[in-house]
């Protein structure tokens, strides 16, 4: 065995081993295993002597090692289409923060295309990276196609999809939220409600255009065109002028909040007044949402609750050793802020 001297002159060039600390440290390489994996049952002075010999060597930890001996490697691979979209920041972050409270790591791998090619890639790195079970964040519909799956065998929780036949899925009540935003125009005397929907692939959207249609239909009223969206600021902006140029519209529902902000802008330019002329309703409640002008009424999304649940979801099955189909679905609310009113009389 070689000495600590020889351990701390060879220690660039050649792996340091838990022997190596244990000898700088002058404690057994049992005491050294529990400091690296965090065991409270280690004297304060101690564990700093050999966190310092850790330092002291450059010793890093075999974590994969330490994974095959407790059967676990504490980390969960997320997979996402889109880093972009608010909704997938905010879940990310949620998943990230509360996994870490359970003293679990995440791996991310974003997948440009929502192929099955790019899906079964994504799992071939993630068998790489050696991870526990995956979140996976599909906001498009492909799970349900048959050209899609997901290897077996693997512990999986799924959002905003409808794969809850077979995954676990977690996401927001869509359909609920979209009726609370549609009813509560109705509730305020407009005859009808147009929509601004997000892209057709999105299970999210059509989720919401559906509630729409149907909320109006079950109140009796005129069902009107669906104009169509791709999320951004500037397709609510196109949608938003040509709606200012209908006649009779007095109310919208956009499906999300950056669509809102561009019909804002449309709606001014044309010189309608918001909410005098026509109410707007959002979905998401982004943090501006408040600061719009005027400040603007939509439908708040849990994100955090969806992230925590997610985690929650996966661990579970970790545990049991088991996989838990069905859908886990997190209540939307109304804010109601400036942009709506009673129509003009």
């Amino acid at each position: 065995m070689k000495n600590a001297g020889n351990s701390r002159a060879e220690a660039p060039h050649n792996r340091v081993s838990i022997v190596d600390v244990a000898v700088l440290a002058g404690v057994s390489t049992q005491t050294v295993s529990r400091v690296a994996n965090g065991s409270p049952e280690v004297r304060d002075v101690t564990r700093r002597h050999v966190i310092a010999a850790m330092n002291e060597l450059g010793y890093r930890p075999n974590s994969a090692a330490r994974a095959l001996k407790r059967g676990s490697f504490r980390t969960i691979g997320v997979i996402t289409f889109s880093l972009s979209s608010l909704g997938n920041m905010r879940t990310l972050e949620a998943i990230a923060l509360h996994a870490a409270r359970q003293d679990f790591a995440i791996t991310l791998i974003p997948v440009t295309a929502p192929t099955q090619a790019g899906i079964q890639g994504a799992f071939s790195r993630m068998g790489e990276l050696a991870v526990d079970a995956v979140i996976a964040i599909m906001e498009v519909h492909l799970l349900d196609a048959a050209t899609v799956t997901l290897p077996p065998g693997v512990k999986v929780v799924v959002v905003d999809s409808d794969a809850g036949e077979q995954y676990s899925v977690v996401d927001t009540d869509q359909a609920d939220g979209a009726h609370k935003a549609v009813q509560h125009l109705l509730d305020l005397g407009h005859e009808t409600v147009w929509h601004v929907a997000g892209p057709e692939e999105s299970f999210a959207s059509e989720r919401r255009a559906a509630a729409w249609r149907t909320t109006l239909t079950a109140a009796g009223k005129p069902v009107p065109p669906v104009l169509r969206g791709d999320w951004s600021a500037d397709s609510g902006y196109a949608a938003g002028l040509r709606l200012a140029d209908e006649p009779g519209c007095t109310a919208v529902f956009a499906a999300n909040d950056h669509m809102a902000l561009g019909l804002l802008r449309a709606f001014r330019e044309k010189g309608k007044s918001v909410p005098e002329d026509i109410s707007l309703v959002g979905f998401d409640d982004v943090p501006e949402a408040s600061s719009y002008t005027p400040p603007l009424t939509t439908v708040h999304q849990n994100f955090a609750d969806i992230g925590e649940r997610c985690v929650d979801n996966i661990l579970q099955e970790l545990r049991t050793h088991t996989t838990g189909p069905g859908i886990t679905l997190v209540p939307a609310q109304l804010v109601v802020r400036q942009s709506t009113a009673h129509p003009k009389t």
